[in-house]
C-alpha cells in the first residue's frame, strides 16, 4: 500500500507539470503599459508635479511634499487640502490646493488661490488665482524661497459667498 500512493502523488506533480497549452510570444492582446506616478500626467490628491496642470505652472518634476497638509473648511466641512512642494534640482518651492470631489459634486463653480507663504519676508509669493473654475488642481508659481521659512496657503471661494475660506499647511523651514 505504501507504494501506491507514492506513485500517485508523483504521477500527480507530473501531470502538473505538463502545461495545458501552448503559448508563444505575440499571441493574446498585449499587457497593459505599467505607469507609475512619476510618468503618469494624471491629477492626484497627494499631488503629481508630472501632471498636465503641474507642467503649465512649470513645477519641476522631481518636486515632493514638504511639512504636513492643511486643509480648508467651509461650514464646518472640509473642501480641499493644502500642501507645500519642494523641487532639489530647480530649488524652488510651490503651493498645491487640491479641491475634494464632496464640495465639487455641489458648488457649481468657485474661485481658487495657490501660493507660498515667507514668513521671513511676510509675504506671499508665487500666487496664482482662478476664477469660475471647477478644476480640481492648482499650483502655485515656484518660488526661490527654499532657504526660508514657508507654508503653503491657499483659499477657496464658492459661487454666492462674499469671501473665501483659507488654509494653509505646516511652517517649515
Amino acid at each position: 500500500m505504501r507504494y501506491p500512493k507514492t506513485a500517485v502523488a508523483a504521477l500527480s506533480c507530473a501531470f502538473a507539470l505538463i502545461p495545458a497549452g501552448i503559448a508563444s510570444a505575440g499571441t493574446g492582446p498585449a499587457p497593459a503599459p505599467t505607469t507609475t506616478a512619476a510618468t503618469s500626467t494624471a491629477p492626484s490628491p497627494s499631488g503629481n508635479p508630472a501632471s498636465t496642470r503641474a507642467q503649465a505652472a512649470g513645477v519641476c518634476a522631481d518636486a515632493y511634499q514638504i511639512g504636513t497638509t492643511g486643509y480648508i473648511t467651509r461650514s464646518g466641512k472640509t473642501i480641499a487640502s493644502v500642501k507645500q512642494f519642494y523641487s532639489p534640482s530647480c530649488a524652488e518651492n510651490y503651493g498645491y490646493v487640491w479641491v475634494w470631489q464632496s464640495f465639487r459634486d455641489i458648488a457649481g463653480d468657485y474661485d481658487v488661490t495657490a501660493a507660498v507663504y515667507s514668513y521671513a519676508q511676510d509675504e506671499i509669493l508665487g500666487k496664482r488665482s482662478w476664477t469660475n473654475t471647477t478644476a480640481q488642481e492648482f499650483w502655485s508659481n515656484g518660488t526661490s524661497t527654499v532657504t526660508e521659512c514657508t507654508a503653503a496657503t491657499g483659499s477657496v471661494r464658492a459661487a454666492g459667498d462674499p469671501a473665501p475660506v483659507t488654509g494653509h499647511s505646516s511652517k517649515r523651514c
